[in-house]
């Protein structure tokens, strides 16, 4: 084949149109267009001849490619800028838009406040062994504060049960790893109540622990103070109550008047105007021997929270229960919460 009519048919093709362009690159640039076919003829010139041949024909295949490309980008239709009108009478879309569930809300405003403290997450498992949840917190077999918290065993023999509080890591977070220590543990706990408008066989706690050289009762007040007045709001009414918790020593509780009821007395507040928010105390030093911490060097405090307690007071819902119905009305209307403090 002439190779000089091949490249005039090459630079003079029309290329105007789509399917020119079509056209243009199946001939010359895909398998089984001419210039591959004479291509694969190659081998069946003598050595002299296929050098010189080559060398042309790929000269010819690259006039090709450039003049298609140039005309791709020449004749393309670029993508409009201007919207296009729409028919305000079309049926739109309809996406509903998601939403967090209310627990995971607060969880995650409690911990944003104590991680900008210095706190960091731990975690441990939901199924404990009896060492972990009561003896290394200073509950002997027979101490009647095991009474206090009705457990689910799930092996009685090997001690094996649903934990009853997130303690359970503080005690395995000591065990592996040296003061100074600060720490926040949320997880799910369980515990064999009565459900109510107040209690559920589980629920949401996050409990932290300080543990360092000179930690006082000031540093607890001082930290749990912050809290529940960055949490309800400055003013909010609080007091402090003497408590007893078997690994503490000294042990309180935080109560605030009902955000429900505003003290008029209610379900939630047990008709008493004020409301449990957080139990804590300083930890007590049988459980640093337990944990192999020197209680002589170090001493800490502890804290525990109810996440379905803080979820009920901060937007008034007066059953518990509704956390874990999967009641679509009940979940929809937190649509676009946020966890901003």
């Amino acid at each position: 084949m002439d190779l000089s009519a091949l490249e005039k048919e090459i630079l003079e093709a029309d290329l105007s149109t789509e399917e020119g362009r079509t056209a243009f690159q199946k001939r010359f640039l895909q398998k089984g267009g001419v210039l591959e076919s004479l291509l694969a003829e190659l081998r069946t010139l003598p050595p002299e001849a296929r050098k010189a041949r080559g060398q042309a024909l790929n000269a010819l295949r690259e006039k090709a490619r450039q003049r298609w490309e140039a005309a791709k980008q020449a004749y393309s239709t670029p993508l409009s800028t201007t919207p296009k009108p729409q028919d305000p009478t079309f049926p739109a879309l309809r996406i509903q838009p998601g939403g967090r569930h209310p627990l995971s809300l607060i969880e995650g405003r409690i911990i944003r406040f104590f991680q900008r403290l210095g706190y960091t997450l731990a975690t441990g498992p939901e199924i404990e062994d009896d060492w972990h949840n009561f003896s290394a917190l200073n509950f002997e077999p027979d101490h009647p504060a095991r009474d206090m918290q009705d457990t689910f065993f799930l092996d009685p023999a090997a001690g094996l049960l649903l934990r009853t509080h997130t303690s359970t890591v503080q005690v395995r977070v000591m065990e592996r790893q040296k003061p100074p220590i600060r720490i926040l543990a949320p997880g799910r706990v369980y515990r064999n109540e009565t459900v109510s408008a107040r209690a559920h066989v589980y629920f949401h706690q996050i409990e932290g622990l300080y543990v360092d050289e000179g930690v006082q009762t000031s540093d607890l007040k001082a930290t749990l103070t912050s809290f529940v007045e960055n949490f309800f709001g400055p003013g909010t009414p609080m007091r402090w109550r003497a408590s007893y918790f078997p690994f503490t020593e000294m042990s309180a509780e935080v109560d605030i008047a009902c955000l429900i009821c505003h003290g008029a007395g209610c379900a939630v507040c047990k008709h008493t105007g004020w409301v449990e928010v957080l139990g804590c105390g300083m930890v007590d030093p049988a459980v640093f021997e337990a944990c192999g911490i020197d209680p002589h060097r170090y001493t800490g405090f502890a804290f525990g929270l109810g996440v379905e307690r803080l979820a009920q007071l901060l937007y008034t819902i007066p059953d518990l229960r509704l956390f874990g119905q999967n009641d679509l009305r009940f979940l929809q209307s937190f649509q676009g919460y946020g966890y901003a403090l």
